[in-house]
């Protein structure tokens, strides 16, 4: 029995995941999550403010805890936007291994996409079609476009939610303009995605995730996190009626919705705005979501490369 963990210290969440990697195929045995919201105040100057920075160093010495109690033999443990686009990345990094003992992998854009696609390979005993991959997250948000095993295209656009909430400050419910400021903002931040679809034109899009687990976790009206999906559809009628609800909604009334993670309750507006545009650029009419992302990409490879 061999036992891994792979760390993904994020924007908004340092996410934990311990998995027996042999015999294959690997068997996730727990999973963690702590918020760190390290892009508070600082992620619209690229800068990691003290704040944040301990907030990151206690949910990783947590998370050391419970890799000490499963006996890991390796960890990976990855950091990506908040920490990419950080002047002070460099420090940070030498603070958090003198501290919690872990060095962090600050892994670019690019090889977020890759692992993240590894995750839906999985999700999807690799084949998940010809689709369109969305992660959204803190601080970027991933796209890649696959035909079954294969990668068209991926690329990272560092227009993260947190990112979003920083940019604009919104009212509390959102008003009609500045729901169009953040879709137009998402628009022309995302013409790179727009030339390639009109290129490779797909109708199915994977939701990796973060804002789409909330999104079936209010469908099914589940406690976040105690219902495991691998892949679950998402039918449009359902998608479009949380989406107007969110918008017509204030934070109060977020906080007591059946399926609502506290982390989620101030990021999840501009997040549907996202997929809402998506769907309708690209002529969406079939949407699926999955638990899997970066770190279940990370088992994918090493199984590849085993």
């Amino acid at each position: 029995m061999s036992r891994v963990a792979v760390i993904d210290l994020g924007t908004n969440t340092c996410n934990l995941l311990i998995a027996e990697t042999s015999p294959l195929p690997a068997r996730i045995v727990h999973q963690g999550k702590e918020v760190v919201k390290m892009g508070r105040g600082g992620i619209g100057k690229n800068l990691l403010l003290p704040d944040g920075i301990e907030r990151a160093v206690t949910a990783l010495l947590k998370h050391r805890e419970t890799i000490h109690l499963f006996q890991v033999e390796k960890v990976y443990a990855l950091a990506t936007s908040a920490v990419r686009e950080a002047s002070n990345r460099e420090d940070f990094c030498k603070q958090i291994e003198i501290e919690t003992g872990f060095k962090l992998d600050v892994i670019s854009g690019e090889r977020e996409a890759a692992l993240i696609f590894g995750g839906v390979m999985l999700a999807f005993n690799n084949n998940p079609g010809k689709a369109l991959i969305l992660d959204i997250g803190g601080g970027s948000n991933e796209f890649i476009l696959c035909d079954g095993p294969r990668v068209i295209w991926k690329e990272s656009f560092p227009l993260g939610v947190a990112r979003i909430i920083d940019r604009f400050p919104l009212s509390d419910p959102i008003t009609m303009a500045e729901s169009e400021a953040i879709r137009s903002y998402f628009d022309k931040g995302l013409s790179r995605l727009w030339a390639v679809l009109a290129e490779c034109p797909v109708n199915c899009l994977i939701g990796c995730s973060g804002a789409f687990d909330t999104v079936v976790d209010m469908i099914d009206e589940t406690v976040p996190g105690t219902k495991q999906r691998p892949q679950q559809e998402i039918y449009l009628s359902d998608f479009e009626r949380v989406y107007k609800q969110l918008l017509a909604s204030t934070i109060e009334e977020r906080t007591q919705m059946k399926g609502m993670e506290s982390l989620r309750v101030e990021m999840i507006v501009p997040a549907v705005i996202l997929i809402e545009l998506v769907r309708e650029k690209a002529g969406i009419y079939r949407i699926y979501q999955t638990d899997y992302a970066l770190r279940e990409g990370v088992l994918h490879e090493l199984a590849e490369f085993d």
